[in-house]
This record gives C-alpha cells, sequence and structure tokens, in this order.
C-alpha cells in the first residue's frame, strides 16, 4: 500500500476501515451485547437460569462452528462486500423476533439461526477484507483498529443501550415491575436490531469488492485446504484463539459478577461493564502498533502471562473492605489484556506467511476451532457458578480461566518455536 495516497483515496481507506469496524461488532451485538451487558435483566425477563442462558448460547456455537469452515472457503471466492451485507440484514431480522421475547425453545432457534448469519457469510470476509486493507506491513494497525474501533462501538452502543434500559425502569431499580423491566429490554434489543441494519447500509456503501488477483482458482481450493489442514503453526494459532477467546467470554459474567460479589445492583453492574468496555479501544489498537514494531507472538505470549497471575489472584481474593480495590484492578487488568489479545490474534497470519489468497480457508479453520468457545464455554461457566451459588462458584470460575491462559501461553511459546525450526510458506 503507497504511503503517499490522494486525499480521496486515503478518505475512502478510511471510510472503509470505519465500515468494517462498525459492521463487526454490530453483527454480534443481538446474540451478545444483550446478554454480555444486561444478564441479569435477561435472566429476569426470559426467566432463565445461568445454564438454561448458557445452552441457549452454546446452540449458537455449535452452528457457527459448523458454518466457520465453509465459510472461509467462501469468503476466498465471492466478494466481501455482499457477503456481509446479507448476513447483517438476516441478523437484523432475527432481533425483531428476540423484542417478543420468545420462550426457551423459541431461543434455541434464534440463536442457532444468528449462529449461521453472523457466522458463515460475515465472519471470514471481514477478516480477509481487514487483512487486504493493512497490506504487508501494517497487519498489527489494521487488526487493532478493526478489534479496537469495535471495543469503542461496543461501549458507545452499550451506554445508549443502558441509557435506555434506566429510561424504562421508572422510581428505584429494586421497585421496578416486571412489566417496566421486559418492556425496558424489549427497548434494548429494538436499539441494536436497528444497529445492526445501520451497519448493513454503511457496509454496501463503503465496503469495495474483492480484487480479483487475491481469488484462488478454483482447481486449486482442495488443495489449498488441504495444505492449510498440514500446517502446524495454522493448528496452534486455532489454540491460541480459543483461549483468548474463552477469556473474552468470560467478560459476558462480570455485570453478574457485579451484583452476586460486589453488591451492585443490575443498572450499577451494567455501568461498570459498559464503561470498562471503553478500554477495548485503547487497549486493541496500542497492541496493533506494539505487535507492528516487535511481532505478535511475543506480545500474545505477555498477555497470556498477565491473564494467568490475575486470574490466580482473582480465583483467591475475598471481596472484603480491603480488597475490593484490589479485586476491581484485576478485573480492569483481565480487560486490557483479553482485548489486546482479541485484537492482535490474527496478526499471526502475517507472521506465520499465510498466503492473502487463502486468508479465508486458514481463517476458516483458524476459527471453526477457535471459537468452540461458543459451543461449549456458557454451558461450562454456567454450570460452574449454579453448582457453587455466590463467591465459591466465581473463585473456581477463574480458576478455570487461568488454565485457559496457561494453555494460550504455552501454544504462543510452541508456536514461536515452530516458526523457528521450520519456515512456513503456505501458496
Amino acid at each position: 500500500m503507497p504511503d503517499s495516497l490522494p486525499v480521496k483515496n486515503k478518505f475512502s481507506r478510511w471510510f472503509v476501515i470505519f465500515s468494517l469496524v462498525f459492521a463487526g461488532e454490530m453483527i454480534f451485538s443481538l446474540p451478545f451485547h444483550v446478554a454480555r451487558f444486561f444478564r441479569p435483566t435477561l435472566l429476569d425477563v426470559f426467566n432463565l437460569t445461568n445454564t438454561e442462558l448458557g445452552d441457549i448460547i452454546a446452540v449458537y456455537g455449535i452452528t457457527a462452528m459448523l458454518a466457520y469452515f465453509p465459510g472461509g472457503a467462501l469468503a476466498d471466492r465471492f466478494s466481501a462486500r455482499k457477503l456481509m451485507t446479507l448476513s447483517l440484514l438476516a441478523t437484523g431480522l432475527g432481533g425483531f423476533y428476540f423484542a417478543q421475547i420468545p420462550n426457551q425453545a423459541g431461543l434455541f432457534f434464534l440463536f442457532g439461526y444468528w449462529g449461521i448469519t453472523t457466522i458463515f457469510l460475515f465472519w471470514a470476509a471481514m477478516i480477509k477484507a481487514t487483512r487486504d486493507w493493512g497490506g504487508h506491513l501494517s497487519q498489527g494497525k489494521a487488526f487493532g483498529i478493526l478489534d479496537g474501533g469495535r471495543g469503542l462501538v461496543a461501549a458507545g452502543a452499550a451506554t445508549l443501550a443502558v441509557l435506555i434500559l434506566s429510561a424504562f425502569m421508572s422510581g428505584t431499580i429494586e421497585n421496578t415491575s416486571d412489566t417496566e423491566r421486559q418492556k425496558a429490554l424489549e427497548a434494548v434489543i429494538y436499539f441494536y436490531t436497528f444497529m445492526t441494519i445501520i451497519a448493513a447500509v454503511l457496509t454496501w456503501l463503503f465496503i469495495t469488492d474483492t480484487d480479483k488477483k487475491n481469488i484462488p482458482k478454483k482447481g486449486n481450493i482442495r488443495k489449498s485446504i488441504k495444505e492449510v489442514l498440514h500446517k502446524q503453526v495454522v493448528w496452534l494459532q486455532a489454540i491460541i484463539v480459543v483461549c483468548a477467546y474463552s477469556a473474552y467470554k468470560a467478560l459476558d459474567y462480570y455485570s453478574l459478577y457485579g451484583v452476586d460479589v460486589l453488591g451492585m445492583n443490575e443498572v450499577d453492574s451494567a455501568w461498570f461493564v459498559s464503561n470498562a468496555s471503553y478500554i477495548r479501544a485503547v487497549s486493541a489498537i496500542a497492541a496493533g502498533f506494539i505487535v507492528d514494531r516487535l511481532s505478535a507472538s511475543k506480545v500474545i505470549s505477555f498477555l497470556f502471562g498477565i491473564l494467568v497471575i490475575s486470574y490466580v489472584l482473582l480465583s483467591i481474593l475475598k471481596p472484603d473492605e480491603h480488597m475490593v480495590t484490589v479485586i476491581i484492578s484485576n478485573i480492569i487488568i483481565t480487560f486490557i489484556a483479553v482485548y489486546a489479545l482479541r485484537g492482535v490474534y490474527f496478526a499471526l497470519l502475517e507472521e506465520t506467511k499465510v498466503s492473502g489468497k487463502l486468508t479465508g480457508t486458514a481463517v476458516g479453520l483458524i476459527s471453526v476451532i477457535g471459537y468452540t468457545p461458543d459451543a461449549f464455554f456458557n454451558s461450562l461457566a454456567g454450570r460452574i457458578l449454579d453448582a457453587s451459588p455466590g463467591l465459591k462458584g466465581y473463585q473456581h470460575f477463574y480458576l478455570v480461566l487461568a488454565v485457559f491462559s496457561v494453555v494460550g501461553l504455552l501454544a504462543t511459546l510452541l508456536l514461536v518455536h515452530a516458526k523457528k525450526n521450520k519456515p512456513v510458506d503456505i501458496t
């Protein structure tokens, strides 16, 4: 990518990345934001336990897992603009059904549907478009801006959504009626639905069609898939994503932790998590620029090490008057490290020399394994928390996260070793 582009082209490039950022977050707002930022209210309105909600979200994970790999191959063949726009529209339509407060059977169907609409046509297409935007020298910058920008969009949207929730809850939170609480949640769901549809419009207007030079020939597809499957570093990247994404999924439980352990009410906990989400922008973008100066593997190793320490502390600390500040500090540290990891783990594609023509296929393989936490993490977390209600359950929860972080650290170190001992060239 040339350094001195005409002003119009520079503006066009920034419109492209803005559209990728906005669409990249809004596509997941309905399946995840409502549960992340408003979990206590969601559980109450839908009359669900942690385990039941975890099993519902697991259906999303299962259908998403089935969609990642074929979606990756699809992204190597068709325009990201068309794939992403269709995906956003289909996802937004599901929001209208969500706002009707369906029963558990309806939720199973809806989250399964979202697993297909948000992944099959969207995920690999977005990663491929972002990698193309970054070129060979700015992968950290490209993915850092993508995830950091997504964090800023998520936090901004969550702030507006919390204001909407608060506006529908008259008087004190404790005295809010069940009807008012349901109307408040419905308003939040409609807000995210319309934001998703707006993202579809921006994608259609500003994302450019895929460069034909980056589309592989039909006859090479089977060979390409076989070659990607035989690369050790691709599998190690998948393990890294599993561990980092499990830590990211854990953030969904922080609002509930605030209520159950730290004594916050449901609005205060939503404010805490939504405000902390602003960290994502700074953390991911900063990590991206550091990666371009050092390497993705070095930065990722450091971040997993930080998470191990923070999670171990959270697994043993008790929220008395002397420890609350330490607990909250460690929670914020985990926000920083998790968001930084999210921002840079796909920069490993360039570090391990995966060909641009095969970005979609490689992303499909990495994602079908890396995002399996969508299928198992919520069910696992729900059972851990329901088995030991209160502080003890959360201590077990953080200990499990510490184990995931140790595995992620080891996988990163193995990837560095494999890279040094055997050059990787997927062509």
